[in-house]
C-alpha cells in the first residue's frame, strides 16, 4: 500500500473544499462543493414550504414519525438526507422535493443479484454525432439506421432543426434533409451548450459559410478540454476562430493544404479536419490523426458520398474530396465498444455468467487481455462483419471468475490501444480483484478524481495524484445513494457498482449517463437486474 495519496473522505467541510479547491482547480471538487451546496438547498426548501405550510418543526416530524431534532438538522444541512426521507417529507408537505431539477432523472437499484441472459451491443454516441454532425456536408438527403434515442443525439438534432435541418424519426431511423440555404441566427444555444460536439459543426459549416458564429461547447466535465487542437488544424484549411466570452466567431478563407499534423490526436479533432478535407477538391494528407473507432466510421460513412479515403485504421489519412456533396444516401451505424464494456464489466461486478453479442472486437482486444491476465474466463464467436460491412464483430460469454490485480498499471492509450474510455470500467472491476491495482488515466485532466466515489459504495481507494489510483480489492460493495458526476464514464461505473452492491442503491441525477447509453435501466432489467426509475414521490 502506498503512503502519499489524497484522502478525499477527511475534506468534509465546505471551507475545507473550497481550500482544496483552490490547490486542485478541479471539476470534482466543484462537483463536492455542488453536492455539499444543494443538500444545503433541501434543507432551506424544507424550511420554506413547512412554513408556508404553516406547520412546525414538531407537527413535521410527528407526521412523518421522527423527532424534532431530526427536522432541524435536516434544515440547517447538518445531517445526510436519503430519498426514502425526502420522499417522506414530500407526502407530509404536499410538495415534491425529491428531484433534484426539472427533469430528473433518478434510478433505484437492489443490487447484489447475479445477471442472466443476453444483451445485445447498441451503438455508440461517438459514431452517431459524428455522422450528424458529417452529414452537414451533404446537400441531398442522408438516411441513418439504428441511431441511438440518447441525449446527446437529442441535443444535436435540436441544434440542427434549429439551423433549418429537417429531421425525422422512423422508429430508430432518421432522415436528414438540409435547407438550401443555412441560417444560424436562431441556432438553439441551450442545446448548443450542452454538448461538446458542437465543435464539430465547423468543419462541415465551412463548406456552406464563410462566416458565422456558434455557441461555446460543453458536455462533459473533466477538466480543462481544450478545444485549441481544433483551431490549430483548421487554421490550415484557411479557417479563422475567435473566441468569445460565449462563442466561437469563425471565418474562412479557403486554403487546400496538401499536408497537415494535427498538434493533438484527439477523436473530434481528426473528425473535424476530415470534414474541413471532405469538401474540397484536392488532396490534403492528415498526419498523427486518431485512428479511433469513430473516427474510422466517419470515414467509412465519407466514403458513400465519393470521398477517397486511404488510411482507415492508421495514424496517417489521405483524403481527396468531393465539392458540393449532393447524394442521397443511407447508413447503418456501427456498435459501440463502450456499451460491450459496459455489460462486460457488469457481469464481473456481479459475479455473473452473461453473453454479449455484437462485440466491436477490434476496439476491445487489450482489453480483453488485460482482463484475462487478471483472470477472467470468456469465449468469443468467430469474427462477422456489422451492417457496415466494415466493423468486425463478435459475440463474448463472459463466466464468472475469481479474479487477480493486474500485474502491471493499467492505462489508456491511443488506438490500437486500450480505449480510454473503457478505463474507467477498470476501476469498478479492481474493487472486485485480489490485491492492488494501479489505473493511471493519464490522457483526461484530474477525471481519475472521480473514481474515488466508489469510497462510498465500499471500495478502497488511495489517490496517488490527479491522474493515478490504487484500488485494492476484493470489496464487497455497499448499497448508497449518490449524484452522479457530471461525466459520462465516471458515472457510469457508480451504476455498475450499485449492481454489485447488497442492499438498495439510488443514483440521482442520471442525465450524464443518458448523455450516452440507451434504455440502460430496460435492458439490464431484462437481464434480471432489480432496477427501475424512482417516482416522484
Amino acid at each position: 500500500m502506498p503512503t502519499f495519496g489524497v484522502n478525499l473522505s477527511n475534506i468534509q467541510s465546505h471551507n475545507s473544499l473550497r481550500v482544496f479547491h483552490h490547490y486542485t482547480n478541479d471539476n470534482y471538487i466543484a462537483y463536492m462543493l455542488y453536492i455539499h451546496n444543494m443538500e444545503n438547498n433541501i434543507g432551506q426548501s424544507i424550511t420554506d414550504v413547512r412554513e408556508s405550510r404553516g406547520m412546525t418543526q414538531t407537527q413535521l416530524a410527528k407526521k412523518i414519525k421522527t423527532t424534532q431534532s431530526a427536522i432541524a438538522r435536516l434544515e440547517s444541512g447538518n445531517q445526510n438526507i436519503s430519498t426514502e426521507m425526502l420522499k417522506k417529507i414530500s407526502h407530509a408537505l404536499g410538495k415534491n422535493l425529491v428531484s433534484l431539477s426539472p427533469g430528473t432523472v433518478n434510478i433505484a437499484v437492489v443490487g447484489g443479484k447475479k445477471l442472466t441472459g443476453t444483451v445485445e451491443t447498441n451503438t455508440s454516441k461517438n459514431g452517431a454525432v459524428g455522422l450528424l454532425c458529417a452529414s452537414l456536408l451533404n446537400k441531398g438527403k442522408t438516411t441513418l439506421h439504428r441511431m441511438p434515442r440518447i441525449e446527446e443525439v437529442h441535443r444535436i438534432i435540436e441544434v440542427l432543426e434549429s439551423i433549418g435541418v429537417q429531421v425525422t424519426w422512423h422508429g430508430s431511423t432518421i432522415t436528414i434533409i438540409p435547407p438550401k440555404k443555412f441560417n444560424l441566427k436562431h441556432i438553439d444555444v441551450e442545446a448548443a451548450k450542452k454538448t461538446r460536439s458542437i465543435v464539430m459543426f465547423i468543419g462541415p459549416l465551412i463548406h456552406h459559410l464563410t462566416n458565422f458564429s456558434l455557441p461555446q461547447s460543453g458536455g462533459c466535465k473533466l477538466g480543462s478540454r481544450t478545444v485549441r487542437p481544433h483551431f490549430f488544424a483548421l487554421e490550415n484549411f484557411g479557417v479563422s476562430i475567435e473566441a468569445a466570452h460565449d462563442s466561437f466567431k469563425i471565418s474562412y478563407q479557403p486554403k487546400q493544404p496538401n499536408e497537415i499534423v494535427l498538434y493533438e490526436s484527439g477523436d473530434t479533432v481528426t473528425e473535424n479536419a476530415i470534414f474541413a478535407a471532405a469538401g474540397l477538391t484536392s488532396t490534403t494528407t492528415i498526419k498523427y490523426a486518431s485512428a479511433n473507432y469513430m473516427v474510422q466510421e466517419v470515414c467509412v460513412f465519407l466514403q458513400k458520398f465519393g470521398v477517397k479515403i486511404t488510411g482507415i485504421g492508421t495514424t496517417t489519412l489521405t483524403i481527396t474530396g468531393v465539392k458540393n456533396i449532393n447524394r442521397d444516401i443511407e447508413y447503418t451505424l456501427a456498435e459501440d465498444p463502450t456499451d460491450s464494456m459496459f455489460f462486460i464489466a457488469a457481469a464481473i461486478t456481479t459475479h455473473s455468467n452473461l453473453t454479449i453479442t455484437r462485440c466491436p472486437i477490434e476496439f476491445l482486444e487489450l482489453e480483453l487481455l488485460v482482463l484475462e491476465k487478471m483472470g477472467l474466463q470468456y469465449t468469443k464467436s468467430k469474427p462477422y462483419l456489422s451492417h457496415n460491412q466494415n466493423t468486425k464483430l463478435v459475440d463474448l460469454k463472459i463466466k464468472a471468475s475469481s479474479l487477480v490485480a493486474s500485474p502491471e498499471k493499467v492505462h489508456a492509450r491511443p488506438y490500437p490501444g486500450l480505449n480510454a474510455d473503457n478505463l474507467p470500467f477498470f476501476a469498478v472491476i479492481a474493487t472486485q480483484a485480489v490485491g492492488q491495482t494501479l489505473i493511471h488515466d493519464w490522457m483526461y485532466e484530474k477525471r481519475a478524481i472521480y473514481f474515488t466515489e466508489l469510497d462510498k459504495l465500499g471500495a478502497d481507494t488511495v489517490l496517488a495524484d490527479p491522474h493515478r489510483i490504487y484500488i485494492t480489492g476484493p470489496t464487497s460493495l455497499r448499497a448508497t445513494e449518490l449524484i452522479c458526476p457530471p461525466a459520462l464514464r465516471p458515472a457510469t461505473i457508480l451504476l455498475v457498482a450499485m449492481l454489485g452492491a447488497s442492499g438498495r442503491s439510488v443514483l440521482r441525477n442520471t442525465y450524464s449517463i443518458s448523455r450516452g447509453y440507451e434504455n440502460l435501466v430496460e435492458r439490464l432489467s431484462g437481464l434480471g437486474a432489480d432496477i427501475s426509475y424512482l417516482d416522484a414521490f
